[in-house]
């Protein structure tokens, strides 16, 4: 697209949102600033690199679309291309089993920042935060479905252990990038059929969890979330760690809560969610998904959700109180594409809720619900094009869709060649 047709399109958009009472210089600087973590996991289907070689814990890729990244130096490859359509803040969201342990015999129970020491430098050499979370799944020291509420004592203790090593490492992201690294904790346990004793397992989960959370670490450089679900593939009937259990240890024991848009039932939404959760907790973890009637991580589109859990984030003033991150796995269509859309999507999503205008609160806060609606719908029609099209030049990174033709290209270039 032409520089000085994107420029005289955004100046006329400038105008028009300055007479809504939106200073949209201001509203692009906010919303650059908000980082957005992007998943590792997309690029190469959640194997990871530290042994596993097929999916556990009731988690399914579906598709097999060529390409999928087979090394870690293949997936930051690919990580770093798509980096280069997406504007704003961006970190790496890992798992722990995309450790990379170079020939030696170590399990999750003993690991170290040495086994992510290549993912850190590659995130200081792109200037590029960290997020962390322990593998509570594909492993065979699952004791079925079961990890830290095993009835087995050395199951458990053995993925204590690995909780506690993955808050050491957290801690040596966060000092070496500057920058807070969010720990997701999320164990997939629970039963197929139904449950006899659902309170057995939930306290050993506590016990576990107790146990993980004891050494005294810095939180403000790790802080720690506990993430609910409402079941997986082959854990319909019971989950140990349901909403109202993580959302209670969170509160309890001051951690973060994660509010994961597919871990609900199909008529919650998690933006109806947000400020309920933050009357009692500090923060919040965010894994923005996209179900289609269950958790079937699709990729995130522009959706009305999307655009409302946004809203309620910024306008709400909550930037600070909450970790935005993407979590979907898609391998029916190219997988760098999948990232640009659904990062894309994100920071669109977060700069409309930048340009939201001011009055459209205001007219609540006075009672004029009539010019609220009204304005509401105003607001629809705004032209966030232009806006979105010069965010996209000032940050270097293609305007409209010309990153498709790129991502073509570096699948008929890299990606077919694997």
């Amino acid at each position: 697209m032409n520089e000085t047709k994107i420029l005289n399109a955004y100046q006329a958009a400038k105008d028009q949102y300055a007479a809504a009472g939106v200073d949209v210089e201001a509203a692009l600087a906010r919303a650059n600033a908000i980082p957005v973590s992007m998943h590792c996991w997309q690029g190469d289907d959640v194997i990871g690199f530290d042994g596993s070689d097929e999916l556990s814990g009731g988690i399914a890729t579906t598709g097999d679309y060529p390409g999928r990244a087979r090394t870690p130096g293949e997936l930051r490859q690919d990580i770093d291309f798509a980096r280069t359509m997406i504007p704003g803040a961006t970190k790496l969201n890992l798992h722990a089993s995309y450790a990379e342990k170079h020939g030696k015999k170590i399990d999750r129970d003993a690991y170290t920042i040495d086994e992510f020491r290549d993912w850190l430098d590659w995130a200081k050499a792109g200037n590029i935060g960290l997020d962390f979370n322990p593998t509570y799944f594909s492993h065979p020291r699952m004791d079925g479905n079961f990890s830290l509420s095993s009835y087995d004592e050395g199951t458990r203790r053995f993925w204590i252990e690995h909780g506690i090593r993955c808050r050491e490492i957290a801690v040596e992201f966060a000092k070496a990038l500057g920058q807070p690294c969010a720990i997701n904790y999320w164990m997939p346990d629970g039963y197929k059929d139904v449950c006899a004793d659902t309170k057995r397992h939930r306290d050993l989960m506590t016990q576990s969890l107790d146990a993980i959370f004891a050494p005294d670490i810095d939180e403000t450089l790790a802080p720690c979330s506990i993430e609910s679900k409402v079941f997986g593939i082959g854990v319909e009937s019971y989950t140990v760690a349901s909403h109202e259990y993580s959302y209670g240890y969170a509160i309890q024991n001051r951690k973060l809560y994660t509010l994961d848009s597919g871990h609900f039932h199909p008529t919650e939404v998690i933006s109806a969610k947000l400020t309920a959760c933050l009357q009692f907790l500090d923060k919040v973890l965010l894994h923005v998904s996209r179900p289609v009637r269950w958790d079937s991580d699709h990729v995130i589109i522009w959706d009305d959700e999307l655009q409302k859990i946004m809203d309620e984030i910024i306008c709400n003033g909550l930037e600070s109180r909450v970790f935005i991150g993407l979590d979907y796995f898609d391998a029916s269509i190219n997988r760098i594409a999948c990232w640009a859309i659904g990062m894309r999507n994100a920071r669109k999503a977060i700069l409309s809720a930048c340009l939201a205008p001011a009055s459209i609160r205001q007219a609540e806060y006075d009672g004029d619900w009539t010019t609220r609606l009204a304005l509401q719908e105003e607001r629809k029609t705004l032209p966030f094009g232009p806006v979105w099209d010069y965010y996209c030049l000032k940050n270097e990174v293609d305007v409209g869709s010309a990153w498709l033709d790129r991502v073509k290209g570096y699948e008929k270039d890299v990606l077919s060649q694997r």
